[in-house]
């Protein structure tokens, strides 16, 4: 099992957010951080980043990509051309499928504190699909999946790539099978035996067991079968 630990990391950024980014896949990013781990699947970007007291990215587009934006604390008030005026609270998730269309958005802090916002970048088995927007709510001591599935679904975007996200408190416990990227936003945890802390990215070719210590939020990247 590899890690990749916060600490590791050089402080990057850029408007009124700072971030570190734990993937940044070389099929995407020719010249990213040397430390930072490749996806798995059409995973290829993972950052975790403290919006400023009212921080914002600036409006930016984006094509033939899917973001999604998990709320670790604090809120984002999301404007763009995809659900402009929706707001993201602890614990939701957002996720915007650009497709051939495309999207532009900006992300805010609203409030007067720094904030915590993990966003990942998961390329479209297809090209061509429509632009979409899904939000999820907290997910309480269960891995509940946002992202990945096949067509015949609507719950979430089609993708052989999946992502689950759970909330978990002392003793709860979660599993994942088969090759496995899973990111601790807050917390800490037991997984496969060895403790975790928060904003710590494991990369495990052979599955996850998972038992939070106290109050915890893990993200789970996976192949969907």
């Amino acid at each position: 099992m590899k890690k990749l630990t916060f600490d590791e990391l050089p402080l990057g950024g850029f408007a009124g957010l700072t971030e570190k980014r734990f993937v940044t896949d070389r099929r995407v990013f020719n010249a990213g951080n040397s430390k930072a781990f490749d996806g798995l699947g059409n995973f290829v970007y993972l950052a975790d980043a403290n919006f400023q007291p009212h921080g914002e990215t600036r409006m930016h587009p984006h094509r033939e990509i899917d973001v999604i934006s998990v709320m670790v604390a604090g809120k984002i008030s999301h404007q763009g051309s995809l659900e402009h005026g929706q707001s993201l609270d602890t614990g939701y998730t957002q996720v915007q499928r650009a497709g051939a269309e495309g999207f532009s958005h900006n992300e805010i802090n609203p409030d007067d504190k720094e904030n915590q916002l993990i966003q990942l970048w998961v390329l479209p088995d297809e090209h061509g699909e429509s632009a979409g927007y899904k939000v999820y709510p907290p997910s309480h001591g269960k891995l509940t999946k946002i992202y990945g599935g096949n067509k015949q679904q609507q719950a979430t975007f089609y993708s052989k790539t999946a992502l689950a996200v759970g909330q978990f408190s002392q003793g709860e416990t979660a599993s994942q099978s088969g090759e496995v990227m899973a990111y601790l936003t807050k917390g800490s945890a037991i997984i496969n035996s060895e403790k975790i802390n928060a904003r710590t990215l494991i990369h495990s070719d052979n599955g996850i067991e998972f038992t939070a210590e106290n109050d915890a939020q893990l993200i789970v990247i996976y192949h969907e079968t």
